[in-house]
């Protein structure tokens, strides 16, 4: 049942825009990235909670930020600073083609890009075959965009 609702949600999320989805890693609401500033993973290659004061609507969802700056950085080139696979966890779509919730704090960069995971754990299953688990997640990223 909560696969079905899942992929119900999934489709009213596709249909209603036509970018990436970005649900923050899961659905049904809330600010992105659970409310951490994806800025902050690059500025500070660390996991910081955005602030209420610091927002900005993106993509249908609310994104939050420590700072101005961080606010204003991300207005300038949000594609540059949005984790990938619209926040879910890289290793499930990559390993399982299932969108998963992520631990905002559990995050890797890979050639200038943000990705997040499950766990700890699961992100030591992503490392161990980092490349093609991303061949994958592209592929089934975009066969779920191209389902729209």
């Amino acid at each position: 049942m909560r696969a079905l609702f899942s992929g119900l949600l999934l489709m009213a999320a596709v249909g209603s825009w036509a970018g990436p989805i970005y649900t923050g890693g899961w659905f049904g609401g809330g600010p992105a990235i659970e409310g951490y500033d994806p800025v902050a993973y690059f500025r500070a290659n660390a996991a910081r909670e955005g602030s209420a004061e610091h927002t900005l609507e993106y993509a249908g969802a609310t994104w939050r930020f420590v700072s101005a700056a961080n606010l204003a950085d991300f207005r300038a080139d949000p594609e540059a600073y949005v984790p990938q696979y619209g926040g879910h966890c890289a290793y499930a779509l990559g390993a399982k083609d299932k969108l998963v919730r992520v631990d905002p704090e559990v995050f890797s960069f890979v050639d200038g890009k943000l990705y997040l995971n499950y766990s700890a754990d699961v992100q030591a299953q992503w490392e161990a075959d980092r490349a093609a688990l991303i061949r994958r997640a592209d592929d089934n990223w975009a066969r779920l965009l191209a389902a729209q």
